[in-house]
Parts: C-alpha cells; sequence; structure tokens
C-alpha cells in the first residue's frame, strides 16, 4: 500500500509490528496493519479491499 505523506503525517505510528497488531484486535472495527514506505513504521488502515487477510 502506498501512503502520501499528508496522510503518513496524520496516521499513528507503531515503531514494531506486534504494537500495531494489537491495537487493531483491540478496535471496534476491523483494521490491517501495513508497513509504510515513507515513515518505515507501521500504520493501520480499515481498507481492506483485494487485500490478503491474515
Amino acid at each position: 500500500m502506498k501512503t502520501r505523506p499528508g496522510i503518513c503525517a496524520r496516521k499513528r505510528q507503531f515503531r514494531t509490528e506486534a504494537e500495531a497488531m494489537q491495537v487493531a484486535r483491540d478496535a471496534q472495527v476491523t483494521l490491517r496493519v501495513y508497513r509504510c514506505a515513507l515513515c518505515r513504521d507501521w500504520h493501520l488502515t480499515s481498507r481492506t479491499k483485494g487485500m490478503r487477510r491474515p
């Protein structure tokens, strides 16, 4: 997934995939974890269309 700089700056950043996965599991909506190509940290997204589920 390609993230634009403005979007990346507004999103919450996680240093580890495990930390992001924990927040995604605890969320009230379905979230997916991905590694950002810009900041190299982990972000969450609710977009799942066309994505493989873990």
